[in-house]
Order: C-alpha cells, then sequence, then structure tokens
C-alpha cells in the first residue's frame, strides 16, 4: 500500500494534536511535517512536497488563501478552520473539502475515504513526450519551451535549473519530480545531479574509473556516474 504523505498547518499547537489524533485511525496517511504559520509551511512543502495539506485559513501573518498562492505545484488540500464564511472562497481553490472546527471525527474520516482514491490517482506519474510543452517562470521571465529543446536538468539546492538556448532559469521542483515526468527515450540520468537530453550530445569519451565524460550540444559538459555509464552505452549502443 502506498503511503500518503500529508503536512498540517494550523497556528494552533492542539488543532494540530487533535487533527494527529484524528489520522491516527487512517494508516494509509503519514504525517511528514507540520507548520504553525505560512512561512514554515511554504519551506516544508517545496522541500517535503506532500500529497496532501490540511491547511488552516486564519492564522497570524498570511493566511491559508495566501499560501496557496505562493505555491507553483499545491497538494490536494482539505480546510480547517473555526469560520464558515470562507466555504465558498476555499472551493475557488480547489480545495477537496472543508472542516469546520471543532471537527467531528465521522466528517473526517469522510473526508478521509473519499479523498484517498483521488490522490493514489494523481500520484500515478504522467509521463510527458519530447514535443511536449512546458512552462517556465522565473522573477518576470516566462518561458514556453517545448522538451526536446532543452538540453539539461540540474539540481542546485532543493530545485532545479534547467539550461535550453542561453537560457537557465531556476524552477521549484525536484530533480526527482522532474524526471518522473520526462520521457525516457529523450531523457537520461547521467548522475544524481543532472539529467541530460541525449539528442543534444556532441561527443562522448571515455573517462577516470569507467565513467564517461558527454559534451552538449551547448558547449557544457557532465560527467555520468560509473553504474549510469554502463547503461548509457548499452543504451546508445557502444
Amino acid at each position: 500500500m502506498n503511503k500518503i504523505s500529508a503536512i498540517i498547518v494550523e497556528d494552533s499547537r492542539l488543532a494540530r494534536l487533535e487533527l494527529k489524533e484524528l489520522l491516527k485511525k487512517h494508516v494509509e496517511i503519514t504525517v511528514i511535517g507540520e507548520a504553525e504559520n505560512v512561512e514554515k509551511a511554504y519551506e516544508l512543502i517545496q522541500n517535503k512536497n506532500p500529497d496532501l495539506l490540511f491547511l488552516d485559513i486564519n492564522m497570524p501573518g498570511k493566511d491559508g488563501f495566501e499560501l496557496l498562492e505562493m505555491l507553483d505545484q499545491i497538494p490536494v488540500v482539505i480546510f480547517t478552520t473555526a469560520y464558515d464564511e470562507y466555504a465558498i472562497k476555499s472551493f475557488e481553490y480547489n480545495a477537496f473539502d472543508y472542516l469546520l472546527k471543532p471537527i467531528d471525527p465521522e466528517r473526517f474520516a469522510k473526508a478521509v475515504n473519499k479523498i484517498l482514491p483521488h490522490i493514489h490517482k494523481e500520484k500515478q506519474p504522467k509521463r510527458l513526450h519530447k514535443s511536449s510543452q512546458i512552462f517556465i517562470k522565473e522573477g518576470d521571465n516566462c518561458w514556453m519551451i517545448k522538451l526536446e529543446n532543452i538540453d539539461l536538468f540540474e539540481i542546485t539546492g532543493n530545485y532545479t535549473r534547467v539550461y535550453f538556448d542561453k537560457n537557465k532559469p531556476l524552477i521549484y521542483k525536484s530533480l526527482n519530480q522532474v524526471e518522473n515526468k520526462l520521457p525516457k527515450d529523450t531523457f537520461f540520468r547521467v548522475n544524481r545531479q543532472q539529467i541530460i537530453n541525449l539528442s543534444k550530445i556532441k561527443g562522448v569519451t571515455p573517462w577516470f574509473n569507467g565513467k564517461l565524460k558527454i559534451k552538449l550540444n551547448n558547449q557544457l559538459e557532465v560527467e555520468t556516474s560509473r553504474r549510469q555509464a554502463l547503461k548509457l552505452r548499452q543504451h546508445l549502443e557502444f
């Protein structure tokens, strides 16, 4: 059974404890983090990429809606709040459900049971193809770029840098997240830090300890790990 990861965002410690207690009856869900404000929640979500978010609306400083506006990729959301006047607005943010405090255990169980098949379906990787267009935004700059025109994806901290033409913007996704969407016949992970476009290879040179050095059309050079060198040789048949 695939576990579903969840983060609880609640300014009240007692409310966080209540949610964790309710979740004990739902072993499919694992709480991987909790936050008492939007700033901490944002960092947690970016670093841990949860499947599910239990999100309070009224919090000191920024509220739950503002948190969702900060995110490029939004997990499935169940709002938890003491105020019913936010119900309509919550569904404008594509919330999956809306629970009023104090949370009724039966109502909570119903929400969770409704959400499980939806998340399991969403967790199935949906791969793109080489002519798929993706949207990239960094600051005020935006690009619509076909995957086949991307040279390289590279880890930068917790995020991923994308190389195409003379651009190298940063996207707020991990390299693993990116890899799960890429077509396997076009992109190859040469090491833990980098994924290359196979059609952009200009030359391959044997390197130390069974590794390979790869030169791309944009003149960038990358090194395979020893294990990935063997896989690449098989893939390219040399």
